[in-house]
């Protein structure tokens, strides 16, 4: 679009934003036949039940995200459809799975070692016979 002539149909302001959108829409495209020419079970077979999760999220989340648009192009307030609806509960399920990855990557404790390095970084005090018997040597002197 940026060797052809600016049409005269919008305000020349937003030929750029307009320019972008096209890009944009071009590389949806691209990506949703990139994922359409796999079949889906060949996919997920692939994946654990985790990154199952995360694809059908992904998609639902997208798809919707594009009706949003599509709304939003129609004339339509999206947010009083009940589409916001779906991707609010979708983005809950999303919050879902990420906690559940942020767990699995979260260091186990070893309680053995911590007990001992506990146990060893606090201070104990010597016994008194110690003392005394220090201080004895000390008098000596």
């Amino acid at each position: 679009m940026a060797g052809e002539a600016i049409n005269e149909d919008y305000p020349v302001e937003i030929h750029e934003y307009l320019s972008t959108f096209e890009n944009s829409i071009g590389a949806v495209d691209e990506m949703l036949k990139t994922m359409m020419s796999v079949s889906r079970n060949e996919l997920l077979q692939k994946l654990d039940p985790l990154e199952q999760a995360k694809v059908d999220l992904v998609s639902a989340y997208t798809l919707n995200s594009m009706f949003w648009v599509y709304l939003a192009t129609q004339g339509v307030n999206p947010k009083e459809h009940p589409v916001k609806q779906e991707l609010e509960r979708i983005r809950v399920y999303m919050n879902r799975v990420k906690e559940i990855t942020d767990k699995k990557k979260a260091g186990k404790l070893d309680r053995g070692a911590a007990s001992r390095f506990v146990k060893n970084a606090l201070w104990e005090p010597k016994p008194k016979n110690a003392s005394k018997i220090a201080n004895k040597g000390k008098s000596k002197t």
